[in-house]
């Protein structure tokens, strides 16, 4: 921001320009973004659309009513408790699937995921950074590192100013500078978690590391302290429920010593530890206070902190609080620093949940780190151990990952920033990463209909299970139609992850669930799952995931059109990425069956699927019927895959079966939706059958990402796929707001956005970053750009919407969905770019794999 750039440029260009990354999201700490509105309200809504859905209205008012208030439970999304956008938010901590604790872009730690799926929208006060200066034996400065005023802890210095400091993001890491006013003294604290692709150790520890680097420009020496304090719990009512208490450690381990404060919050479900910690190295001090009353005025830890810039260091445990009593602790590491010098402090915060439930609490799930930590709650003072002596070599992995993308001069700033940033709903999408149970057989996984799957247990043995959430407002995991989107992060970054989910998914397609349940949105019964058909979810975390999915209660998705075929094209894209080829025979027999249910919506036999006349896909408020662009051209992507799938397994039968229908169903797809500059929406010959839809290339997305979209195996003609994507750039495009939000989903041929829902005068993210990859593909790659940097200016730089990237917005800043899954598909843009400049040698092909009997 512009408030931020002086600071910015004095300190980018010095020799070691404090660490920070050239590219990334930036804001100054006195930033004010635009407003935006909550989530759509009734002015929002057309009274048409109003009136046609008061019965889908009536009965989720009555299913919110007995879910919440009588069963006191979260519904799985709540459309009359939206969460309100606080324009705060920066990185997240933690690695993947042990909980995560956000920082905002002031510093305040302010969102909480420690309990699997569920979050705390908290600012915790006392969990602050104190820095200490001391000239000559007195203390000349002393600041909270925050520019609150808080009501509590007022014998605190508060109210720094916003204006010397800017905050910077480049996920998995951030920095925040400081320049402290009228000291001579600038402190650049770098901000670390092990998110590194492709590790399945280190990536999965609940831990974040903090780097003070300071930099002394006094023609003396200055004695410096960064104090670290916690408060025991997360800012909710649990903190006063009695019973918590904190104690000093320290751990010792090849000449390496950290030292700090344990704070054991002991809930009846799912208790934890936090340990704030500090490395001991030469010349480093490391001291503590191991328990004081956040809610009081703390003049004890300040007054001692200010004596002498050091804490008194009490052995022994505190007392374990009682009801309505709250409890914090802190750690404070120590240095001098020579005039015109340079140190560094360190310091992390690592939380230890090993054991966690569910809502439900029927089964006990064990975290992936505690394969590498153990399960028994007394972790903490390891992993602290483990980060603060590993950060560094996380760091040189970390800056080998993302160091050929940075440098890549032809890439613009802000899809570098977009790239990484959105890479922070793989651990903030309430992430969950569990082991197999240690006695787990392949009947335990497979239930009565999957012992076709080989290799599930190896895979899932050696791998764990891998859930993420819709949305952080849109409580379902593994959300299958929108993990179609976000599924290039996985499979680019961490393959064994997508494999695994794969698997889990693949279990649910061959059994059933014959319970009974009603669906909101027609008010009719049906069983919650049926055999062969791919599940829109795998459960709720208030409930029990993996053991009842679909928690999804708007459709009956067992007649979506588009949940198999995501499925099949799935499949293949990991296989081409990956050549694994023990997983394609695995689930070759998984592809056949969902595809066999799915040729029944093929009703008149041209080869074509046909929707159902309601909202029967991703899209699903916005009604089609008949033949359609978007399924339709998914269904013909998916047959293409069947094809080639069956080529490389040699099964020539299967193989001929789908090349008849795919050669009916071209014909028929050009002959009922080309209208000789773009494909219809529908075929139904409705008001708004002719819109443009943004997403009507998917299917060709998905094959350009495979190496499927020429030759023999070109479904779409190249040129119809060419002027499809240059109408949609200059109609949803640069034809909506002037071309600096994104795509709208909708667009009318006479330039209107297309009103005849909720959903089609939306623009999605994720679904913009798609279509920005597919225009990539097709060569159209100054569009592509053009196309998915309204989205990131909207967000990022105007919304104050980083780190909880929506679902949808409209035109006049109303949006919906904060912090969703779909926005991941930008890794499908890297992967078109990366295709693009390998293209001058001939691709890689998977070799033939024979069919197993």
């Amino acid at each position: 921001t512009a408030a931020a750039a002086p600071l910015v440029r004095r300190y980018e260009g010095s020799a070691r320009g404090h660490g920070v990354a050239a590219a990334g999201w930036r804001v100054c700490l006195a930033h004010r973004f635009e407003e935006a509105r909550q989530p759509y309200g009734a002015a929002d809504v057309p009274l048409r659309d109003a009136l046609q859905h008061i019965g889908l209205a009536l009965r989720y008012f009555r299913w919110w009513y007995k879910k919440t208030r009588i069963e006191k439970k979260s519904a799985f999304i709540d459309l009359l408790c939206a969460v309100p956008l606080q324009q705060i938010y920066g990185c997240p901590l933690g690695g993947i699937g042990g909980g995560t604790i956000t920082r905002g872009w002031r510093g305040e730690f302010c969102r909480w995921q420690l309990n699997p799926g569920i979050y705390h929208y908290e600012t915790v006060i006392a969990n602050q950074f104190t820095v200490c200066l001391r000239c000559k034996g007195q203390t000349v400065y002393q600041q909270v590192l925050s520019v609150e005023r808080p009501s509590v802890l007022q014998g605190w210095n508060w109210g720094y100013c916003g204006h010397y400091a800017f905050y910077h993001a480049l996920y998995p890491r951030a920095w925040m500078v400081y320049e402290l006013p009228g000291q001579n003294v600038v402190l650049t604290c770098r901000q670390v978690s092990p998110v590194i692709p492709h590790d399945y150790k280190d990536s999965s520890l609940p831990v974040g590391v903090f780097i003070w680097e300071v930099e002394n420009g006094r023609d003396e020496d200055v004695e410096v302290s960064i104090m670290f304090s916690l408060q025991n719990g997360t800012g909710t009512e649990k903190d006063k429920s009695g019973g918590h208490w904190n104690e000093p450690f320290a751990i010792e381990k090849e000449g390496e010593r950290v030292a700090g404060v344990l704070l054991h919050h002991c809930t009846h479900v799912n208790p934890f530890t936090f340990a704030i910690s500090a490395r001991e190295k030469a010349g480093t001090t490391v001291t503590h206070f191991t328990a004081f009353n956040p809610a009081g005025s703390g003049r004890e830890v300040w007054q001692d902190l200010l004596q002498d810039g050091r804490l008194d260091s009490p052995a022994g445990k505190s007392s374990p609080t009682e009801k309505g009593e709250v409890t914090a602790a802190a750690v404070c590491a120590s240095c001098r620093v020579p005039a015109q010098g340079h140190r560094t402090l360190e310091l992390a915060l690592a939380w230890d949940m090993p054991r966690v439930h569910f809502g439900s609490r029927e089964k006990l799930h064990f975290r992936r780190y505690t394969r590498f930590f153990g399960s028994r709650g007394d972790a903490a003072p390891a992993l602290s151990h483990h980060a603060l002596t590993h950060y560094e070599e996380w760091e040189r992995k970390i800056e080998a990952w993302q160091k050929p993308i940075l440098e890549n001069s032809q890439l613009p700033s802000w899809y570098k920033s977009a790239l990484f940033n959105e890479l922070y709903f793989v651990t903030d999408g309430g992430t969950i990463w569990v082991e197999l149970p240690p006695d787990c057989c392949a009947e335990d996984l497979q239930g009565p209909a999957g012992a076709g799957l080989s290799h599930l247990l190896p895979v899932l043995r050696e791998y764990g299970r891998f859930a993420y959430l819709e949305g952080q407002e849109y409580r379902m995991y593994n959300t299958y139609d929108v993990h179609f989107y976000a599924s290039f992060a996985l499979v680019m970054l961490w393959p064994k992850l997508q494999t695994s989910l794969q698997y889990d998914i693949a279990v649910t397609v061959v059994n059933e669930d014959v319970q009974p349940r009603q669906y909101l949105m027609c008010g009719q019964t049906a069983q919650v799952k049926l055999k062969n058909v791919v599940p829109h979810d795998i459960g709720d975390p208030g409930d029990e995931p993996w053991q009842r999915v679909n928690a999804y209660l708007m459709h009956d998705t067992a007649k979506w059109k588009d949940l198999n075929l995501k499925f099949v094209l799935q499949v293949y894209r990991d296989y081409y990425l990956t050549h694994d080829s023990l997983y394609l025979r695995d689930m070759w027999p998984v592809c056949q069956a969902v595809m066999e249910s799915e040729l029944k919506f093929d009703t008149d036999n041209d080869g074509l699927i046909e929707n159902g006349g309601f909202a029967d896909q991703t899209y699903d408020a916005w009604v089609v019927n008949g033949a359609s662009a978007y399924c339709g051209g998914l269904w013909l992507a998916a047959v293409c895959m069947m094809c080639k799938m069956a080529e490389v397994l040699g099964d020539a039968e299967i193989q001929q079966k789908y090349k008849d229908i795919l050669n009916k169903g071209k014909e028929a797809f050009e002959r009922m939706l080309w209208n000789g500059k773009y494909y219809n929406y529908d075929s139904s010959g409705s008001d708004t059958s002719s819109s443009i839809m943004s997403d009507q290339c998917a299917g060709q997305w998905f094959l350009g990402a495979c190496g499927l979209d020429q030759g023999e195996f070109e479904v779409f003609p190249k040129s119809h796929i060419v002027s499809a994507l240059k109408t949609i750039f200059e109609k949803n495009v640069m034809g909506f707001a002037g071309g600096t939000m994104g795509a709208v989903n909708g667009m009318r041929p006479d330039g209107v956005p297309d009103t005849s829902s909720v959903q089609s005068d939306e623009v999605w993210i994720g679904v913009v970053y798609a279509l920005a990859a597919t225009m990539i593909q097709e060569g159209m790659v100054e569009e592509g750009f053009r196309t998915a940097e309204g989205c990131y200016r909207t967000v990022w730089e105007r919304l104050g919407m980083a780190f909880q990237t929506p679902e949808a917005y409209r035109e006049k800043k109303v949006y919906r969905s904060l912090a969703y899954m779909r926005p991941l598909s930008i890794w499908s843009m890297q992967l078109a770019l990366e295709r693009r400049a390998s293209q001058t040698t001939a691709p890689a092909q998977p070799s033939q794999v024979p069919i197993r009997p």
